[in-house]
């Protein structure tokens, strides 16, 4: 959805400060996110391939002069040489007139539904969507659908055909979720509203083949829903489902991913000096205590709320915006995110209710996203069952250093978030061996004696697999 704010200052301060971190008391040769001393094995029953995958945001309004399905369809071959393998496609349902923002002249959000059947004109036709869906599966992407189960707009086709779908308040009036007066609250106690809903979602798998959802602001609608909703479209297909929202009991649902809003909010102060690496670490480690092990989780730099609502990557990360997607890509359980614009680079706030067409220049950061994403696919050291290992540094307040195994393969990541050169080595005998620099080419012998130098915001990561 939109223009919220997931932790606020105070929450995320409080929520740091009872957090232990678990790496503090752990000596300098390195420890493992979690329990000390075990690594922890990622498993877990997702898609084949999605566990070594990556995620696009496509914003089709934004993406073209005319924003339609079959503007974007010319992109297909330039995201797919990037590595791209999943496409997210913000709703692509008809939006509500009834307090419409920024007026009803404009476009208005995406996220206030008018009918779940219906694909909004601005994009094109039911056809023109079908014909989408088949190019990008018959060039292997997966496609998934943004879907808002939460809330509908005011004037949706259910609020005169079935208007006891809504939660009213004492006078009978549909309850406004959260502020958006754009939007009405959907009253999942009805249980005809529940198999309604569900019909919706199984309509746009079968009608159009999609891949999944990705579920707007999933922690506000009812366990139950989500429990009978996924279980209902995996007898169709098996099915991706990332939610947006936080709550480890989403994952019990059914949802093979989520957010990790605590995570986020820690990194994001981290380049202007409020949050510590520590932090970093024991939100992490707390995560780990209260998700299931085989959780996925969509790490990203930004995305359409963030880049409207807080800023682009570059406000939020600065000159670490770079060593922030690489963290992103390589974090343990995640299945990253690209938004729409971020290998020009985009650096301007999108309008979200408006058109605020993305100005196509040179393609500055696609090679960079190209190697991430071909690194994460190539490497078993992504792949299920793999393991992480957060390494010491000396240089710990700066640099964030750790190690992704498996199947006989291992990934070195450093990163330096300070404003300084830092200098160091790693007393870990999983090092040792030869490895090429991703970014380089360069190929080098590595052990506990290697300096490392990283200039400021600079990353290094060696994949051991091209020995």
């Amino acid at each position: 959805m939109t223009m919220v704010i997931k932790l606020t200052p105070v929450f995320l301060f409080v929520l740091v400060c009872i957090v232990v971190s678990c790496h503090s008391a752990q000596d300098n040769a390195g420890s493992s996110f979690g329990a000390p001393g075990d690594s922890l094995n990622l498993t877990g029953s997702h898609p084949a391939w999605s566990i070594q995958s990556n995620i696009y945001e496509v914003n089709l309004r934004q993406y073209s002069g005319d924003g339609s399905f079959r503007n974007f369809a010319k992109a297909l071959p330039r995201l797919k040489d990037m590595g791209v393998e999943v496409l997210w496609f913000m709703p692509i349902n008809t939006i509500g007139i009834e307090g419409r923002k920024a007026s009803q002249r404009d476009l208005g959000s995406y996220y206030a539904v008018k009918d779940y059947y219906a694909v909004n004109p601005e994009f094109g036709s039911l056809e023109d969507w079908e014909d989408l869906v088949k190019q990008a599966h018959s060039m292997g992407f997966k496609v998934l659908m943004d879907w808002v189960a939460n809330h509908s707009s005011p004037d949706n086709t259910w609020m005169t055909a079935h208007p006891d779908f809504y939660k009213r308040d004492s006078l009978g009036r549909a309850i406004i979720p959260n502020g958006w007066d754009d939007t009405r609250k959907l009253d999942y106690n009805n249980r005809a509203l529940h198999d309604s809903m569900i019909n919706a979602m199984k309509y746009w798998i079968s009608a159009s083949n999609i891949d999944g959802y990705r579920c707007d602001d999933a922690g506000d609608v009812p366990d139950e829903f989500w429990k009978d909703a996924i279980s209902a479209l995996r007898k169709i297909k098996p099915v991706f489902m990332l939610a947006e929202g936080d709550k480890p009991s989403l994952h019990a649902d059914g949802f093979d991913e989520t957010y990790p809003w605590s995570v986020m909010n820690v990194a994001y102060g981290i380049y202007s000096g409020k949050t510590s690496l520590d932090q970093l670490d024991s939100v992490i480690n707390r995560d780990d205590s209260i998700f299931p092990k085989n959780s996925l989780r969509l790490y990203f730099t930004t995305n359409h709320d963030e880049n409207s609502w807080n800023g682009t990557e570059f406000e939020r990360f600065g000159d670490d915006y770079k060593a922030f997607a690489i963290w992103a890509f390589t974090m343990k359980n995640s299945v990253p995110l690209i938004y729409s614009g971020q290998e020009i680079p985009n650096k301007k706030r999108l309008l979200f209710f408006r058109k605020d067409t993305i100005e196509w220049r040179k393609y500055e950061l696609a090679g960079f996203y190209k190697t991430l994403n071909r690194l994460r696919r190539s490497s078993s050291a992504f792949a299920e069952g793999s393991s992480i290992l957060r390494l010491k540094t000396g240089k710990d307040s700066s640099v964030y250093a750790f190690m992704r195994r498996g199947g006989g393969h291992q990934v070195l990541v450093l990163l330096n978030f300070s404003r300084q050169i830092q200098e160091f080595s790693i007393n870990k005998a999983e090092l040792n061996g030869w490895a090429e620099e991703i970014f380089t080419g360069r190929i080098q012998s590595l052990n506990s004696s290697t300096n490392f130098r990283l200039t400021p915001g600079g990353f290094q990561v060696f994949n051991y697999d091209r020995q």
